[in-house]
């Protein structure tokens, strides 16, 4: 098969378009012939894109987590999806992805494709929805009535933060550059901050949940603007326990894990129209290279996609 791998550790002038031994299946096992793959550009960088899970590196690798595409073949133990379905998933961070023309799964971790998308759409979900899920419901048990602030609001992660989070009723204020106000006021957002020209933190007090997908300084002044009690949620950095006790709120780090039932939950919303799929552009396989650049280069409004079939 054709597949995107890094033969060493590196960014995007380290991924290569080339030939690649077609995947089998093992126990528990799917055979996913690939559609499409959203990518993550960061992910060049984490650990588990060079490890195991022992620990063990596995070079050369396959990036890319977020797949929709059809099962191909299935594993003898696997008795659904059955092969031919039309499926989407976040597959294991220490496994090979999805940037090639099969990609093997964990059957548990495959939903059905939502009926109205396309797989390009589809593929621009998993990672993106199912973190913003985790965070608002599981993490932060985001309420109606409640008051979040969402970083990166109109980044992958944001714009499903923002549309889920005003679906449960909550005040949404989101941190964008001002060319994106309108386009997330569409989306639910009930205030937009451009952080370009202001400083949330002299805008924004007592909320109740702020969503981090930036770190850094921007993680460091956010705990000021949380209510006693509050809770703030990262997926780019550490939230210490001794900082969130300082300001008498609570800190969750999180990454992200693949989760059938919630993706099933999502593509109800999707197929409802409650819940809107942005893809910022698209482009085949073998320009991957280029598309991890344009990703690192930030200020993308949604996902990248790579096309891999027709």
């Amino acid at each position: 098969m054709k597949a995107v791998r890094l033969r060493r550790r590196g960014g995007p002038e380290q991924l290569t378009y080339e030939d690649a031994p077609k995947p089998t299946p093992g126990p528990g096992d799917a055979l996913v012939r690939v559609h499409a793959c959203a990518i993550t550009p960061t992910e060049l960088s984490w650990g588990t894109t060079y490890t195991t899970r022992e620990g063990v590196e596995r070079l050369p690798t396959i990036p890319g987590h977020e797949v929709s595409g059809v099962v191909e073949a299935v594993a003898a133990d696997v008795s659904a999806p059955k092969v031919g379905a039309a499926v989407y998933a976040l597959t294991d961070f220490w496994r090979d992805g999805a940037a090639a023309d099969y990609v093997v799964v964990r059957a548990v971790d495959l939903a059905p494709k939502p009926n109205n998308l396309s797989h390009t759409q589809a593929a621009a979900v998993p990672l993106s929805a199912l973190t913003a899920w985790q965070a608002l419901f599981d993490h932060a048990s985001l309420t109606p009535g409640q008051r979040i602030l969402i970083h990166a609001a109109a980044g992958g992660v944001g714009t499903y933060a923002v549309q889920l989070a005003h679906g449960r009723g909550a005040h949404v204020i989101g941190t964008a550059r001002a060319t994106n106000a309108g386009f997330l006021r569409d989306l639910g957002a009930d205030e937009v901050i451009d952080y370009t020209a202001v400083h949330f933190e002299d805008q924004v007090r007592d909320v109740d949940v702020v969503l981090d997908s930036v770190g850094g300084d921007t993680l460091q002044r956010s705990w000021g603007v949380l209510r006693k009690g509050g809770v703030l949620v990262t997926v780019a950095d550490s939230a210490p326990a001794e900082k969130a006790a300082t300001y008498g709120v609570r800190g969750v780090e999180f990454i992200v894990e693949p989760n059938r039932a919630q993706l099933i939950e999502i593509a109800r919303l999707i197929e409802a129209g409650a819940l809107r799929v942005i893809v910022e552009a698209t482009c085949p396989l073998p320009e991957a290279r280029a598309a991890f650049e344009r990703g690192l280069g930030g200020h993308n409004r949604g996902k990248l996609v790579l096309q891999v079939a027709e």
